[in-house]
């Protein structure tokens, strides 16, 4: 069978939805007199259980990239046990859904639909927990996150983020100095980025106290024509600024803003501090 690996979140959602959705069903036709419901919540569940074992196929073709991240392989390794747990229980509430469609005109068809159900309510279980195992891959270690491409453009996508958040979080421990190094960091993989020379002279005001070299910066910054980059320049203009202890200086740039803008609620609350 060829490497289905790129596929696996896409394979995975389907037997999350159809395996929940094919559950409930069957727990409500055991109480309803729908006629339907009864062969939807087979059919659901069956067509789940066929999806899960193309997904434990796919999560192990996909697992060799995760494991590589740091710290990530044992979260991993639980993953792919669950997953493969989830499997097998959904086969075998698959088989007993099916054993109950063949055997509906009979007086065990009946029973074995409580029995379904029970399965069913076992194999939702695993679903939710291998499902959020997954989620725990993905947002915890970032498996599967601009590495699952191989591209390298994906790949840088991927570490800008970790830098911007990285820096985000030493500002708000108290650790100015490695935010500002962080953000130097992203500011050379990604020079002639906007918003990333934004945050650069942020930090210069936030990070390194340097009302100065910020207002250089922004002076040496060519006005953005585009709205939310307009704003953004001026308001760090007036931060500087105000920064500088040229308050009047910075009041006039936020007026100027405000006509402009009337409805940004970012420079109506800049300007009002300085009221």
């Amino acid at each position: 069978m060829p490497d289905i690996g790129t596929l696996h979140p896409q394979i995975v959602h389907f037997v999350v939805a159809l395996g929940l959705v094919g559950v409930a069903l069957r727990l409500i036709s055991l109480v309803a007199r729908a006629g339907w419901l009864s062969p939807a919540a087979a059919t659901l569940i069956i067509v789940s259980a066929g999806a899960s074992v193309l997904a434990a196929k796919s999560g192990t073709d996909a697992h060799e990239a995760a494991e590589r991240i740091p710290g990530a392989r044992p979260a991993v390794q639980i993953h792919e046990k669950w997953g493969e747990r989830t499997r097998n229980v959904l086969l075998a509430t698959a088989g007993l859904e099916l054993l109950a469609l063949l055997l509906a005109s009979r007086r065990a068809g009946r029973p074995l639909r409580f029995v379904a159900a029970a399965a069913g309510l076992g194999a939702a279980f695993c679903i939710v927990k291998v499902a959020d195992l997954g989620g725990d891959i993905v947002y915890e270690y970032a498996g599967g996150v601009g590495t699952r491409s191989g591209d390298p453009e994906d790949i840088d996508h991927l570490l800008v983020a970790g830098l911007f958040y990285a820096a985000r979080q030493a500002r708000d421990s108290g650790r100015p100095e490695e935010a500002a190094r962080l953000l130097d960091e992203l500011a050379r993989r990604s020079p002639a980025d906007t918003t990333i020379r934004f945050l650069l002279i942020e930090s210069k005001l936030r990070d390194r106290n340097d009302a100065g070299g910020a207002l250089a910066d922004l002076a040496a910054f060519p006005l953005p024509s585009e709205n939310r980059y307009a704003t953004r320049h001026g308001l760090l203009t007036a931060q500087a600024l105000v920064a500088a202890g040229r308050v009047d200086s910075a009041r006039v740039i936020l007026t100027a803003l405000s006509q402009r803008f009337p409805q940004n609620q970012a420079v109506k609350s800049a300007l009002e501090k300085l009221r």
